[in-house]
């Protein structure tokens, strides 16, 4: 690589980082609905928040890598599985939005299933989910998973005790599975303190922007805390496979939460970088009896900004 590369890639990376930046002070300016009260303790509560530019810098070359990992999965018909579960409010959506970020939605898309209808909760309990397993070539995030049964679906008593059991069962071989069809699974657990979502179901709820993320099951699982505790507790020991091992994600700090999982999710796959023809743009032809037509008004946005 030359000089005048390594200058015009090093510009590109500044334009990069600043155009992240201006992204983070269009989200952090919602800021101002949330009380003056809540905005302090929020910061009193986080004194040692990892510093912006920092952050946005590592964000910025992990997801340089997360490109190079998804040329590899396309290259290779390698077949990527990452399963995100958690507590409400621990941050997985925060997480899989910087994933995917920059990469294309054709190779990596995301799962959030809707509670199952009447038709699926006759079927065998991971048959909704088999459709949406990857195929060669792919990358998918479950917001939440068939672990839905271990959680939410025991707690809240959508599931008895013989179901619960049942799926404790099959689960491990149910991934195994999917592990000698060559599929990477991950598995990854968001974990919150108690004060800290809390705090978070406070803000959503005096957040106009957010409020639309927070649930009746949500507040219920407020109530339940201990509850879901000891349910979490049950289903990382039994499902805690050779195969498909479950990591935990310390959540209470979300800038580091995100750098720190999508550091590990690379260093659980082996992938390389792949080196691929270098892109030239082709002239324009010019045709001179070519004219453009002129659209009448009512076909344009109005310019209001």
């Amino acid at each position: 690589m030359t000089r005048e590369d390594d200058s015009t890639t090093m510009a590109w990376l500044e334009d990069e980082l600043q155009d992240m930046l201006d992204e983070g002070i269009e989200v952090e300016s919602a800021e101002p609905m949330l009380s003056m009260e809540l905005r302090k303790i929020y910061r009193a509560q986080h004194p040692e928040m990892l510093d912006r530019q920092v952050y946005f810098r590592n964000l910025l070359r992990l997801q340089a890598e997360l490109i190079k990992l998804q040329d590899w999965v396309v290259e290779t018909g390698a077949k990527v599985l990452v399963i995100m579960e958690g507590r409400d409010a621990a941050g997985k959506g925060g997480v899989i939005k910087r994933i995917t970020q920059r990469l294309n939605p054709r190779v990596a898309r995301v799962v959030a299933l809707p509670a199952p209808s009447r038709r699926e909760q006759s079927q065998w309990y991971f048959q909704r989910y088999v459709p949406y397993l990857p195929s060669g070539g792919e990358i998918v995030l479950f917001d939440r998973s068939w672990y839905n049964r271990a959680g939410v679906e025991r707690v809240m008593g959508f599931a008895d005790d013989d179901q619960v059991e049942i799926f404790f069962k099959d689960v491990p071989e149910f991934e195994r599975m999917l592990v000698r069809s060559n599929t990477i699974v991950l598995k990854y657990w968001f974990s919150i303190t108690d004060e800290e979502q809390q705090l978070r179901f406070m803000m959503r709820i005096h957040d106009p922007m957010k409020q639309w993320k927070l649930s009746p099951m949500d507040l219920e699982s407020r109530v339940r805390w201990e509850k879901y505790t000891e349910a979490k507790e049950d289903m990382l020991a039994r499902t805690n496979i050779p195969e498909a091992p479950w990591y935990v994600v310390e959540g209470n700090d979300k800038k580091r939460e995100r750098l720190n999982c999508i550091e590990h999710l690379l260093s659980q796959i082996p992938y390389n970088e792949v080196i691929s023809e270098k892109v030239s743009l082709p002239d324009r032809e010019y045709n001179p009896r070519y004219e453009r037509q002129v659209l009448p008004d009512e076909l344009y946005v109005p310019k209001v900004y």
